[in-house]
């Protein structure tokens, strides 16, 4: 008799174990991208600020396809450049210590927009040749992979995304 019933309780929980309940919704397409990383960059080339008396000189744009919450965006402005194929980035905000007086780049943003500043402690419409013609990378990172690579240097962040030059979208004014 115990081992009849010790069959039937092997029965009913095999049984009982293969049930199933109903399907649950699907899940979200995952990301398509290189280890997970999706990076854009994008240039906007020999773009003016523009003044208004509430914000001072800015350049805004609207970030499409908007971002995740996680990312970050990373601004670099060329400096100059080395030769015809070489330009030299360098990441804002800065600041800039010229004759005149302080001038200083920033720039915020949001998963829309982002906006980038000039300021300083003169009047910029005398160094037109900082508010006009600028040319800018905007770098959107994922929030995951930002804290292993130094932001600082261009080259290693394009390294370290795996971006390459022809990869970037320009963007002229």
């Amino acid at each position: 008799m115990k081992k009849i019933s010790t069959f039937l309780a092997a029965i009913v929980m095999i049984i009982i174990s293969s049930c199933e309940g109903p399907q649950g919704p699907p899940g979200f397409d995952g990301l398509d991208g290189q280890d997970g990383v999706i990076a854009e960059v994008f240039e906007l080339k020999n773009v003016n600020f523009s003044y208004n008396t509430t914000d001072g000189y800015t350049i805004f744009r609207v970030l499409d396809p908007k971002i995740f919450d996680s990312d970050i965006v990373l601004i670099y402005r060329m400096t100059g450049t080395i030769d015809a194929s070489t330009p030299i980035w360098q990441l804002i905000p800065r600041t800039l210590f010229l004759s005149q007086g302080e001038l200083d780049y920033d720039f915020d943003f949001s998963k829309e927009d982002f906006t980038i500043y000039a300021g300083g402690t003169y009047d910029l419409s005398l160094t037109p040749q900082y508010i006009n013609n600028q040319t800018f990378r905007i770098v959107i990172v994922p929030g995951s992979f930002s804290a292993s690579i130094n932001k600082n240097n261009y080259a290693d962040v394009m390294a370290a995304l795996n971006v390459k030059e022809s990869q970037i979208q320009r963007i002229n004014f």
